[in-house]
């Protein structure tokens, strides 16, 4: 199946899922293979105009069968379960060690981020950084993915307003 088609509304859940089930699973790049699954984990923010925080987070990076990763993630309030953010991409193989990040945000951002992937650890730096004319004034913004056995770890940096770049979250998620 390719990354265009779709199943006809004619088709049952069961069907589909039957189909799925069947359908070999899409290979992964070498590089990518460590980061693709699904995480589960916490983080915790920090930044100069804001209070500190805590929160509770789900990564995924899925294969499609081509030589990049779908990428999601969800975060949540710890103790209340409030949706705090989201953000959707991919990440793609574009050399045989290098990777780029591709991110929309539904705060009215998209970034793309490149960087060398060196022994599961991806330090990525921005490429470009697009705004809506109603989005926060971010200026830039830095990322690293780090994989250790069954752990992912990430730290983002972000220059907001006035503030230079500054570090900004950290997440420690494991592999469900």
């Amino acid at each position: 199946m390719d990354e265009n088609s779709t199943l006809s509304p004619a088709h049952s859940d069961a069907a589909a899922s039957s189909c799925a089930n069947a359908l070999p699973l899409p290979s992964v790049p070498d590089a990518l293979a460590p980061f693709a699954g699904l995480w589960r984990g916490e983080g915790e923010g920090a930044y100069p105009t804001i209070d500190e925080f805590a929160y509770t987070e789900e990564i995924e990076f899925s294969p499609t069968g081509k030589p990049f990763l779908a990428y999601r993630s969800r975060t949540w309030e710890v103790g209340s379960g409030r949706p705090l953010h989201s953000e959707s991409g991919y990440l793609r193989l574009v050399a045989e060690d290098e990777a780029e990040l591709v991110v929309a945000q539904p705060t009215g951002f998209a970034e793309i981020h490149r960087g060398q992937i060196r022994e599961g650890i991806i330090e990525l730096s921005m490429v470009s950084l697009c705004a809506s004319p109603d989005a926060k004034p971010v200026h830039s913004i830095r990322r690293q993915l780090s994989v250790r056995g069954g752990d992912l770890t990430y730290d983002l940096w972000m220059a907001h307003d006035l503030t230079p770049l500054t570090h900004h979250l950290h997440g420690h998620l494991r592999r469900d």
